[in-house]
């Protein structure tokens, strides 16, 4: 079999309870690990925020190359 490198673009839509916006848009980018919530109990009660849901809205393949190594 061959092998590829593919590079992909995704984004996602994610809904945050946060103090304000600045920090709602900051444990997203930090905490966001693909379409999982990454932050613990413990960064969640001491940051006071809660992700409540992530979904992905893009998901495309913009480049393949054959891995020739």
């Amino acid at each position: 079999m061959k092998k590829y490198m593919v590079s992909l673009v995704r984004d996602y839509v994610v809904v945050i309870s946060a103090k304000n916006e600045n920090e709602a848009k900051e444990f997203a980018e930090y905490y966001i690990g693909g379409e999982k919530d990454l932050s613990t109990g413990k960064d969640r009660k001491e940051h006071k925020f809660n992700i409540e849901q992530i979904e992905m809205t893009t998901n495309d393949a913009i480049d393949v190359e054959e891995d020739e190594s």
